[in-house]
């Protein structure tokens, strides 16, 4: 078996990041995260983000450098395609026809590097009658049907976060699609676009539910099926002192578990509940959250330490680096003083390493571009003519 490393499985593939917001960054900490050598390209004076006024707290930037190029001025897109020339796969955010605008768009990178992949992230994709239209991650999965089903009975639907758009749907894909096809090209020796679109990632991410629902075992009416909040056995219930906790035991032996260590009152109830007969369901809803309600959260975690109930404690995000399984497995990583998840999946020899922090725009402008193959009379030059910063 070879020796491990910490290089990462992606170690050797050049990425060219243009700078952008959510999915795309997302994306690029995904490669980086494996191993990538990711060049951000920021754009100067990039409005500053209130959310962030301290660019280390951007956690999903880290693991890059960043060059700061003037996209507008009449050198910018010529900075790009030389770094195209040497690089695997370049991406960027923008709607559909803005690259080829700055001309830096697939046909200018794929004549300068015929082997190039080319990734576009976008929220409804590069063709279709809502391609030019501004959108947000709610938007995209509110068109996918994956914001409908998520909430509890009789209420509207619950918005989860900007997870599903943004982060699954549209980051993970991207970074999931540009491996494929640098991973193609290099069998072909031919680039190509990748068309990453949220709307299509979300869709996607719906795939076992439109199953279900022609089956007939999935209701349209949100918090009423088995992992939506409508069954008793797979829900989040209020403790004692106002916090929650969370169950996930769809299976019979799991079900017995937990309600022999909890006491639960079953009497009358068909136990173990099934997934598909609801009619228990509310009645046995009803005893659960009677019975969570009599201790504490931290009490429930403590009396239930050994039972293999599916049961878990509902953390807060300021909780969850200290949690003992966190702790064994490293999951939270201190990278410059600021814990932050770890890399994932994980290797069993190239293994992922967090190599550095989230960059300030321009932080590595000059080293950078002499290391993609910028003479220094190059960079004098760009830099008076501010081209680069």
């Amino acid at each position: 078996m070879s020796p491990e490393t910490d290089s990462g499985p992606l170690t050797g593939l050049r990425v060219v990041e243009i700078a952008g917001r959510g999915p795309g960054p997302f994306a690029g900490m995904l490669l980086s995260d494996m191993g990538a050598e990711v060049l951000r390209v920021d754009r100067p004076n990039a409005p500053a983000r209130p959310q962030a006024p301290d660019h280390r707290l951007e956690l999903y930037n880290r693991g890059r450098r960043s060059v700061i190029v003037d996209l507008k001025h009449e050198q910018g897109a010529e900075i790009v395609l030389r770094l195209v020339e040497q690089a695997d796969a370049i991406y960027e955010g923008y709607r559909p026809g803005v690259a080829e605008r700055l001309g830096i768009g697939p046909e200018a990178c794929l004549h300068r590097n015929p082997r190039v992949v080319y990734g576009r992230g976008t929220g409804w994709g590069q063709t279709g009658p809502l391609a030019h239209t501004a959108g947000h991650d709610i938007n995209y999965i509110a068109l996918a049907g994956a914001l409908d089903p998520i909430g509890r009975a009789g209420g509207p639907p619950t918005i989860p976060l900007n997870l599903i758009g943004d982060y699954a749907g549209g980051g993970m894909m991207l970074a999931f699609g540009i491996v494929c096809a640098v991973l193609e090209a290099r069998t072909s020796g031919h680039g190509q676009v990748v068309d990453a679109a949220m709307v299509d990632g979300a869709s996607l991410l719906m795939t076992l539910f439109h199953g279900r629902r022609m089956m007939g075992t999935w209701n349209d009416e949100r918090g009423t099926n088995y992992v939506d909040s409508g069954a008793p056995f797979y829900n989040a219930y209020e403790t004692k002192d106002h916090r929650y906790i969370a169950i996930g035991a769809i299976e019979p032996k799991f079900q017995r578990a937990l309600f022999d260590a909890i006491g639960v009152n079953l009497d009358g109830i068909n136990v173990p509940v099934p997934a598909v007969d609801r009619t228990d369901w509310p009645e046995l809803g009803r005893r659960l959250e009677t019975v969570f309600a009599t201790r504490t959260r931290d009490e429930w975690t403590a009396l239930l330490a050994d039972v293999d109930g599916c049961y878990s404690p509902v953390l807060g995000l300021g909780e969850v680096a200290d949690h003992p399984h966190h702790k064994a497995r490293n999951s939270f990583p201190l990278l410059g003083g600021i814990p932050q998840p770890a890399p994932a999946p994980r290797f069993g020899r190239t293994r992922p390493a967090l190599r550095s922090g989230p960059p300030a725009p321009g932080e590595h402008t000059q080293q950078a571009l002499s290391d993609w193959g910028f003479s220094p009379e190059e960079l004098r030059r760009l830099q008076q003519a501010r081209a680069i910063r």
